[in-house]
């Protein structure tokens, strides 16, 4: 009889590794519950945890058992409408049962599996296969932009940092080089010795054989006598401290508020840019935002005020644009940061100031940037700003991107497809 013993620990899904199979097995549904939880959630509650329910026919595992013994025979009958090979049409009015929504008076049937993840599995999955596009390392800035590196071995050092490898070796090599010349003559004096033996007992020279078994034993005292290891024969591993690129990175936020912009629209954008703070704080150690609010004027705002202030204004897109080009300058060398941007608005903008916002675009900021994403949040037809910003894709095809929203529903897909990961 055959047994299959389970020998994982905690089984029966209790342990880490097991939780991180079962994720990873139902990988699909829980993306699909992620995306669409991201578009029914407020602001407040983005990043917590989420219950995902899966059907339960897709949770059903293989089991073994143990089946009929011996050999058993049977007829099979067959039928007079198809032949072997033949394909099978599907059947009339949908698919199979279950989930019509008529109601039954027989049968029974199982309620789909639900379970939590948590917060931190959520954003996982949220963001998952989204990077920064074209991030590159810079020259260094900060203390942490070292790293300790393998540098040779030295015969001075820590105990934590001792080679045990080379240290032996060494070991051998020292007594090899002290001991070969009393291990030379020792085989010398054992053959010798062991010829002696050979012979009849009458024609032994008693006083040779005593000479030759005392030194004898005089040299394996020698030999044994040389330490296994000496302080000489410790090696240590040498770490140098070597200068590491950082991928240091800004982005800059920046938001219309201006009054065009409803509060349906407002509560899109402020959506769309807390995904993208959520996305760099997770996944970036080394990022500052800079978060910037407009309408007739720009500012440079806190965190808190740029997601719940409620000032408005007219719209003149360029003011934004300018502040973000005098902050570039005065606090972020291109040669030393990776630069980033991105613009929510409705599209309502001075047709004056429009082609102003293309010219800061394409001569004084896309030249210094690694990506910039413009979203416009609007179901109308396209105004002049978005007309402007054309001109600015077809000159920088790779880096400017330009997406429209027209309802919550629409931010996660827009949000994957501007920051997915891109082939190497």
């Amino acid at each position: 009889m055959s047994y299959i013993i389970d020998r994982r620990p905690n089984a029966k899904n209790k342990s880490a590794v097991n939780r991180q199979r079962f994720l990873e097995r139902y990988r699909g549904h829980i993306k699909k519950a992620v995306s669409e939880a991201v578009g029914k959630r407020s602001i407040t509650d983005l990043e917590r945890g989420e219950s995902i329910g899966i059907p339960t026919r897709d949770i059903s595992e293989p089991s073994f058992h143990h089946g009929k013994g011996g050999r058993h025979e049977g007829v099979l009958p067959g039928n007079k409408e198809f032949s072997t090979g033949d394909s099978l049409p599907r059947p009339q009015g949908g698919a199979g049962g279950g989930g019509g929504g008529s109601a039954s008076d027989s049968g029974e049937g199982q309620d789909e599996f639900v379970f939590q993840i948590t917060q931190d599995e959520f954003l996982e999955f949220m963001f998952e296969d989204l990077e920064l596009p074209y991030l590159v390392k810079r020259r260094l800035a900060g203390l942490d932009s070292f790293k300790y590196v393998r540098g040779g071995i030295v015969n001075q050092g820590i105990p934590a940092r001792i080679n045990i490898i080379r240290s032996l070796r060494a070991a051998h090599a020292r007594r090899i080089s002290l001991t070969g010349a009393n291990r030379r003559k020792l085989r010398e004096l054992e053959a010798e010795l062991e010829e002696i033996m050979k012979l009849e007992p009458f024609q032994r020279d008693a006083h040779r054989v005593g000479e030759l078994e005392a030194e004898i034993e005089r040299l394996r005292g020698r030999i044994l006598r040389v330490p296994f290891i000496d302080e000489f024969d410790l090696k240590y591993n040498f770490n140098v401290r070597r200068p590491n690129p950082t991928s240091s990175a800004v982005m800059f936020c920046l938001m219309d508020v201006s009054g065009s912009m409803t509060q349906h629209t407002k509560e899109i954008a402020k959506r769309f840019f807390l995904l993208l703070y959520l996305f760099l704080k997770r996944n970036y150690d080394r990022i500052e935002v800079v978060f910037i609010r407009h309408h007739t004027s720009a500012r440079e705002v806190e965190e808190e005020e740029f997601f719940y202030s409620r000032e408005t204004g007219g719209t003149i897109v360029s003011s934004a644009l300018k502040l973000m080009k005098d902050i570039i300058r005065e606090r972020y060398p291109v040669a030393e940061w990776n630069i980033y941007g991105a613009q929510a608005s409705d599209g309502d903008n001075w047709n004056d100031d429009s082609p102003l916002c293309s010219k800061l675009l394409m001569d004084d900021i896309m030249p210094y940037l690694q990506y910039y994403a413009y979203v416009e949040i609007t179901p109308r037809d396209h105004q002049a700003l978005w007309q402007e910003y054309q001109k600015v894709q077809e000159a920088y095809d790779e880096t400017f991107a330009m997406r429209q929203l027209v309802d919550i529903a629409d931010i996660y897909p827009v949000f994957r497809d501007l920051f997915a990961r891109r082939a190497a």
